[in-house]
């Protein structure tokens, strides 16, 4: 891949990760715990991107017209005062202060389904940012869910079904004919008899890889048939082609490990990012242009940008525990 920006397949087309980040913002910023780290670190975060500013604006609008929406009910008689009485208390908390409680449980709705938690409420199996879980399935299959991954089992007499909400897993399928295996992604599925493959749901450009046996692949009408030592690969024109890939290499996370050859350092980060709450932003576009080859440990992110600084000569600041930027030139 050319360049350091990442595509909408890369970042995923169902979600707004700029949008993501205002919204968390809005919701630091105005609790009464910020601090001046906070918002130094939101000036850098504001600075970084000109569609930062537009997005945090929609978000912060949001949060002050919900805040300061008129209560329009008839105002109560006032009733006399009563000594050691919590009526005060009680009014204390008026229409503006409920109202606002009220937006900051709207924007923390928005932000639990940004985070996953709704999906791993609705979720059969799932796992945790920077997780990676193993279970047996019902019917004696395997499968391996990667970071903030959650799933929801529909098996029955007649088939074995399986719904990707977020996030990835690799399937080893017990085979039965009688009972075809697929896995959904959105728009997209795949089918399998008796296999090894993986599955991702984050929009990627090839979300569906077949170490095993074969797979069918269907989304939007068109279909693939992707073979042992193949990925799908989603086309501009949303074409589906089976190509050679290493699907072990990509398979590696199932053991703890990331595997690049000859990836750019934007691919990697971004890779990176899966595996860590916050976000790493790119700040160098040809540094991000350089090429990484390398194994990382997936459950410890900071020890691969550490490695990345040293190797690469890339500068690393870690502005705070949700914020790291790499190639900045502060």
């Amino acid at each position: 891949m050319a360049g350091t920006e990442q595509t909408d397949a890369e970042r995923g087309e169902s979600d707004d990760p700029v949008l993501e980040e205002a919204a968390g913002w809005v919701a630091r910023l105005s609790s009464a715990d910020a601090t001046e780290a906070d918002r130094a670190a939101f000036d850098v975060w504001l600075a970084a991107d000109p569609a930062h500013a537009a997005a945090h604006a929609e978000m912060d609008a949001l949060w002050r017209r919900l805040g300061e929406l008129p209560d329009r009910r008839p105002e109560a008689p006032k009733q006399p005062k009563k000594s050691k009485s919590t009526t005060g208390t009680r009014r204390g908390r008026g229409p503006r202060a409920v109202t606002g409680l009220a937006a900051a449980a709207l924007l923390a709705g928005v932000l639990a389904d940004r985070y996953g938690l709704v999906d791993r409420w609705r979720a059969d199996l799932w796992s945790g940012v920077g997780d990676i879980a193993h279970a047996t399935l019902p019917d004696g299959s395997r499968v391996d869910l990667n970071t903030d991954t959650a799933l929801v089992l529909r098996f029955t007499a007649g088939e074995r079904r399986i719904a990707l909400l977020r996030g990835e897993a690799s399937f080893d399928v017990v085979p039965d004919a009688g009972r075809p295996f697929t896995v959904e992604a959105g728009t997209l599925s795949a089918r399998a008899v008796g296999t090894r493959f993986f599955v991702r749901a984050d929009g990627t450009d090839s979300p569906v890889g077949v170490a095993e046996g074969r797979v069918d692949v269907a989304e939007a009408g068109r279909r693939a048939l992707v073979s042992a030592g193949q990925a799908v690969h989603r086309g501009e024109d949303s074409s589906l082609t089976a190509e050679a890939a290493n699907v072990e290499r990509s398979m590696a996370w199932r053991d703890g490990r990331l595997l690049f050859a000859g990836q750019t350092l934007s691919t990697v980060l971004t890779e990176l990012g899966r595996y860590r709450h916050g976000r790493i932003l790119l700040l160098d576009r040809r540094l991000g242009e350089r090429r990484v080859t390398g194994a990382f440990d997936a459950r410890d992110t900071d020890e691969a940008l550490d490695a990345i600084a040293a190797t690469m000569g890339a500068r690393i600041r870690r502005v705070s525990p949700l914020l790291v930027l790499v190639g900045s030139p502060l």
